[in-house]
């Protein structure tokens, strides 16, 4: 109804101005909002220049908008709305309601992300002011009012999680895409498409329009008229000056050549890009010139049309074309925007700052887990004022494709760091008290947050403490606890009071160079600790004497050429010759595979004869195909520690790059710990550190990556399945974002490994796979950042990280259903929170609870809880996810029904409404457009009636819901 009239007969142009503002890049956030920092974007304050932008002045008398104007970012609308009076917001609401979004329209969350880099889990927190503030999706009444069924922008991703048609869009835009695959989609007049999202969800459920922009996001050449551009103005007065004949007819080439790349009578043109709109008057003053005399051509003849619009109206526009439309199912990865020039580089840059943002994400779910379990006890207790929106907006913002890209400035990503520290501090006020109401114990709660690097004053110094280990997945876990201690023996008692085994260890060499004199630990304290679905155990930690009689002889061995490791379920052996891992035997299914595991670097390019193209923050082009090993001699320093309950080979390759191969008793699986770093340069060389493994699997060029850490996608090497791949860069060239696990396999077996962050991977050969763990340059690779990849670190030594590889070898037909637990359990980890022990009493005359867990029943093995988190008053939203893909299990892929009224104990359900995914419109109210594949006409189907006892998940499937609750009254 907003939409502007079009000419049925005529090539309709729809002009979209719009901006695209960094949460991020050159400078902080807030050095962007405020207009401050470098003057390389002075950004204008954006807290100054919404308004100008929208092109309404306070205290306007509002009319019918004129003027479209699409914001992306999110992020920085909320700040400029929580700063406004109210007749201002009246102002604006009035705006948006009248014309339907035709002032705004936003791209649908905070930032504008990168797909490459971002686990699907983090997509609610990524849209969290958006859909607070904005309101968004088909009508909700957000703070601002009302806003359109959305088309949202796209402007840098190159992927797509499949749960954006989930969030009732209606399509997609998107700018870059690779530069081969975008020449032949411009041939064949494809380059408007539907992309089928998901295998595994019935069509059209998953299938998304997407549209591939014609020049980024970027105005056509000639025609930028904001203060950053130089383009000349439209000059239409009687004056030398006058260009109007030559602009137009300028104009009308460009429109022609455009439509002949697509396949309707309607064509889109970005107005704007980086920046743009500081003063919106210049924009708006040469379009408005620009659409009069284009449109005044038609009276000699002219059949151009030339409108403002938004991408909502031009996707109205391509379904009443009433066309099929050709069919993608694979995703956009990996992009180059020309040879020797692909994108690959950012999945790993900043590795350091990945971890954090997913331990960041990690923290949140429990947060905000706490926060619905524990009610307004969590906000208001006997540690302060507990806030998780501050963590939520920190990780909202770091989804951003310029933070956990890793592609920004240094100085910005120390500050989304400092962003996502804040966050943590207000979270840790309200786990304890969460922790405090839901125990019933007010205790002095410690929260360790270098225990990767074994620190922590509390155990290192007390004789007696409490480890209380919270599990935020819908089914039992049980969970390696490490300590740094200086004791010799401790007794560990479960909730019950049970005695729980444990070792002490020395702590590795690795560890005490890592750490620094920051901790005086000299050994850890080991024990396997179980939590129970959705809640909690609280165990003790006592320091034994060495006359306890309760202290246990202390066994452990510590062996300098090991041969092999073993558990219950998995056997590793070693090359006693070079302390290299050879083989791995999965003992339940008596299978063995011969596996080579060691580390090289690709020494990274500066340019040459072929391009100048340097590695950088977003590229990765080494030098040669061929990498170089981290040791220098084929032999690795190696010795083995040997215990009840663990057993460890520490692996030395060198002096700047090491590994633990770890066997905890009872896991199926073998865990890679690395460390590496300070990468040297003296050489003069930039270096991108890989781990390989080399096996003798028969994989036919094929490897597999997940989307997002939710499905899995087939990769070939150097084949694309749209076009004809002219490949430039063997390597970088067949890269793709591993967002949680990657593998190879043959008919019979098959071969995982999970990380614990982004990073980019690849099967360069046969039988072999690789991720790429740090990198660190010493060029810049000039797409904006205007510095190198140089990452000093703490010390301005060179920044050293850690990270783990978790390794699993099964059968193909059995694999999944350990890999999809076990990389949901890695994403969701539980988290442990110490006390010295003695609290008193939250409820007066009532004993503690030393185990607590929020569900009757624990959820299905197939069934992941995704967000549990407070809405409104006395609401909570809901999300359930089937972490299994169409028929890659036998049990997990099985359709599964969960009763939400009897689910949890914590409190009692009264009522539920399904919702989209955003959980900003009740899911009947859903209605989106229907397009016609070129496959065929899929029907959707229709939302069935809600029975709250009975909820079906089918594979891959989501389910959104806000839940009425009421609480228990304590005593």
């Amino acid at each position: 109804q907003s939409c502007p009239p079009t000419r049925p007969d005529f090539l309709n142009v729809h002009l979209v101005p719009h901006t695209h503002d960094d949460v991020g890049w050159l400078k902080t956030v807030e050095q962007y909002f405020y207009g401050g920092g470098c003057p390389c974007h002075h950004g204008g304050g954006r807290g100054r220049d919404i308004p100008k932008a929208t092109a309404v002045p306070a205290g306007t008398k509002v009319t019918p908008p004129r003027l479209p104007w699409g914001y992306a970012e999110v992020a920085f609308l909320a700040r400029w709305w929580r700063q406004q009076d109210e007749a201002t917001r009246r102002t604006v609401r009035q705006l948006v309601e009248q014309g339907a979004g035709g002032v705004l329209e936003p791209g649908g969350g905070d930032v504008c992300c990168l797909e490459g880099c971002r686990h699907g889990g983090t997509q609610g927190w990524g849209a969290g002011a958006s859909l607070r503030v904005m309101g968004s999706a088909q009508g909700h009444r957000g703070e601002l009012g009302s806003v359109p069924p959305p088309a949202p922008w796209g402007t840098l991703p190159s992927g797509l999680t499949l749960s954006s048609p989930q969030m009732g869009y209606d399509g997609l835009f998107v700018g870059r895409v690779d530069y081969q695959d975008k020449a032949t989609r411009e041939e064949l007049r494809e380059m408007e498409m539907l992309w089928r999202a998901s295998g595994s969800l019935p069509p059209p459920t998953a299938d998304l329009f997407t549209g591939i922009l014609p020049n980024v996001y970027n105005p056509p050449s000639g025609f930028c008229w904001d203060q950053l551009c130089s383009d000349p103005p439209v000059v239409d007065e009687d004056s030398e000056e006058n260009n109007v004949d030559s602009i137009v007819s300028t104009f009308l080439q460009i429109a022609t050549s455009q439509a002949e790349r697509y396949r309707t009578n309607h064509i889109i043109m970005t107005m704007g890009s980086d920046f743009h709109y500081e003063n919106a008057n210049l924009w708006f003053k040469n379009m408005d010139k620009l659409i009069a005399h284009v449109n005044a051509r038609q009276a000699n003849g002219s059949r151009v049309h030339v409108l403002y619009s938004t991408p909502s109206c031009y996707l109205w526009e391509l379904h009443q074309a009433n066309l099929s439309w050709s069919l993608k199912t694979d995703d956009f990865f990996p992009y180059a925007d020309g040879p020797h020039q692909f994108w690959t580089g950012y999945f790993t840059s900043r590795p350091a700052f990945k971890r954090y943002e997913r331990l960041s994400n990690n923290f949140l779910q429990i947060c905000s887990q706490l926060e619905a379990l524990a009610g307004p006890a969590a906000r208001e207790g006997p540690y302060g004022p507990g806030d998780s929106s501050v963590l939520r907006e920190a990780v909202a913002v770091a989804q951003h494709h310029d933070a956990v890209t890793g592609t920004e400035k240094q100085h910005v990503a120390d500050d989304y760091a400092r962003q996502l520290a804040a966050g943590w501090e207000s979270c840790q006020l309200l786990v304890a008290n969460a922790l405090a109401s839901l125990s019933g114990s007010k205790e002095n709660f410690v929260f360790c947050n270098a225990l990767n690097i074994s620190v922590c004053p509390l155990t290192e110094t007390a004789s007696r403490f409490t480890v209380t280990l919270y599990n935020p997945l819908g089914r039992p876990v049980t969970w390696p606890v490490r300590l740094p201690v200086n004791g010799a023996s401790y007794a560990v008692m479960d909730p019950q009071g049970q005695p729980v085994p444990s070792e002490v260890v020395p702590i590795s060499n690795f560890t005490r160079r890592l750490r620094g004199d920051s901790s005086s630990a000299t050994r850890e304290l080991l024990f396997q600790a179980s939590a129970p679905a959705l809640g909690f155990s609280t165990f003790t930690v006592s320091r034994l004497s060495r006359r306890d009689p309760r202290a246990p002889p202390a066994w452990t061995q510590v062996l300098s050429q090991p041969r092999e490791i073993q558990n219950e379920h998995i056997r590793v052996l070693f090359d006693p010759l070079t302390g290299h891992l050879k083989e791995i035997q999965n003992l339940d299914k008596s299978i063995s595979l011969p596996v080579f595991q060691s580390f090289y670097w690709y020494n990274a390019s500066i340019g040459n004869d072929e391009s100048s193209q340097a590695s950088g923050a977003y590229i990765f082009r080494p030098n040669s195909s061929e990498p170089i090993p981290v040791s220098s001699s084929k032999r690795v320093s190696v010795h083995l520690v040997k215990n009840a309950l663990v057993q460890e080979v520490h692996q030395n390759f060198s002096s700047w790059c090491s590994q633990v191969v770890r066997l905890h008793a009872g896991q199926p699986y073998v865990e890679l710990e690395w460390t590496v770093g300070p990468i040297p340069v003296a050489d003069g060389w930039g270096k991108e550190i890989i781990s390989r493994f080399e096996t003798t699997l028969q994989t036919d060029a094929r490897f597999y990556t997940d989307s997002n850490g939710r499905q899995i996608l087939e990769r070939r090497r150097n084949y694309r399945p749209t076009w004809n791949l002219s490949q430039t860069e063997p390597v970088a060239g067949n890269y793709y974002p591993v967002n949680s696990r990657i593998f190879i396999k043959d008919k019979k077996f098959q071969l995982t490994v999970l990380t614990d962050r982004s990073q980019g991977g690849s099967s360069i050969f046969d039988g072999s796979l690789e991720l790429m763990v740090h990198r660190r340059l010493l060029y810049d690779d000039n797409r904006g950042v205007g510095e190198p990849l140089v990452e000093l670190g703490a010390n301005k030594q060179g920044l050293v990280v850690r990270g783990r590889h978790l390794v699993l070898l099964d059968t193909v037909e059995s694999a999944a259903d350990q890999h999809r637990l076990l990389a949901q359990e890695m994403f969701m980890a539980p988290y442990t929170v110490l006390a010295p022990g003695g609290g008193s009493s939250y409820y007066h005359g009532q004993p503690s609870l030393r185990q607590f867990s929020a569900l009757r029943r624990e959820l299905p093995r197939n069934v992941h809880l995704l967000t549990l988190t407070p809405w409104d008053a006395g609401t909570l939203l809901l999300r359930l996810e089937h972490q299994f893909e169409r028929g890659e299990s036998a049990n997990g892929s099985q359709p599964v029904t969960v009763d939400l009224l009897n689910l949890f104990s914590a409190f009692t359900i009264i009522s539920v409404q399904e919702m989209s995914l955003g959980a900003d419109l009740p899911l009947h109210a859903i209605s989106r457009l229907v397009w016609t594949p070129a496959t065929g006409p899929a029907r959707p189907r229709p939302v069935p009636k809600l029975d709250p006892s009975q909820v079906t998940l089918q594979p891959m499937e989501i389910r959104t819901f806000l839940a009425t609750v009421q609480y228990k009254v304590p005593g």
